[in-house]
């Protein structure tokens, strides 16, 4: 495969490109005290990441491919679920790595045979991300290579110093959700380049080969870490 020659200042296509997902679901339930991880977890009466990967299906956003990256062990889980749930829907099931970045790096191989398109990276335990964040995070990164969707913060926000703590200007700031998306010989690249402590998303991986583009997120599109995050999830999912 050819490495992309994109620059921070080229123009990407406007036209329609191939969508394409990765879906990274390594969470072990630790923080929410489960006996499961916590992607498994059932939220209205079904698991989390089912309810994420419909969100990707829908007819509505045209994803071309879906990419889940699970722990290996539990590969035999999942495929379970798919038959107690009856899910038809298709994807490909890829084991992840030793961390998030080795995950996506991972899913990336899968879709080795692709020459061009837009990549979503999405959290497996955001299941209430809706069509319209996705299609304006995927039509951002068309149009400019690297896309992401965020909020701005509610809370006023400080920052830790020796001799105490000191205000930030919050109107600055922002909290990164998924997806991610981003032209896909543009991940391939970052992708390459050796991981670092700073990678936490895969802004992070992009962001010193290519500007970040931010588009607006939904708070409604909440990573299920805690059992608090469960509840509101479900509340919700009801209220829709």
């Amino acid at each position: 495969m050819p490495e992309s020659t994109h620059s921070a200042t080229q123009s990407f296509s406007h036209s329609t490109q191939p969508r394409f997902a990765i879906i990274v679901a390594g969470g072990t339930g630790t923080r929410m005290g489960a006996d499961r991880p916590k992607q498994f977890l059932e939220l209205l009466g079904e698991p989390v990441l089912l309810h994420t990967l419909r969100r990707f299906a829908d007819p509505a956003v045209e994803v071309q491919q879906c990419v889940v990256v699970l722990p290996a062990d539990q590969f035999e889980t999942w495929q379970q679920l798919c038959a107690d749930f009856a899910v038809t829907i298709p994807h490909a099931v890829v084991a992840g790595g030793e961390s998030r970045w080795a995950s996506v790096r991972n899913g990336l191989a899968f879709l080795a045979s692709e020459q061009a398109g837009i990549v979503a990276v999405h959290d497996g335990v955001r299941p209430l991300v809706s069509a319209e964040v996705i299609n304006t995070t995927y039509t951002a990164a068309a149009e400019h290579g690297a896309a992401i969707a965020a909020v701005p913060v509610k809370d006023s926000v400080r920052g830790l110093a020796q001799q105490g703590s000191y205000a930030l200007d919050r109107s600055r700031l922002r909290l990164v959700q998924t997806p991610q998306c981003f032209e896909l010989t543009l991940l391939r690249r970052a992708y390459q380049l050796p991981e670092l402590p700073t990678f936490t998303d895969d802004a992070s991986v992009v962001e010193d080969l290519h500007p970040i583009r931010m588009v607006p997120g939904d708070y409604r599109n909440l990573k299920i870490t805690t059992p608090e995050d469960l509840i509101v999830a479900e509340a919700l999912l009801r209220a829709r």
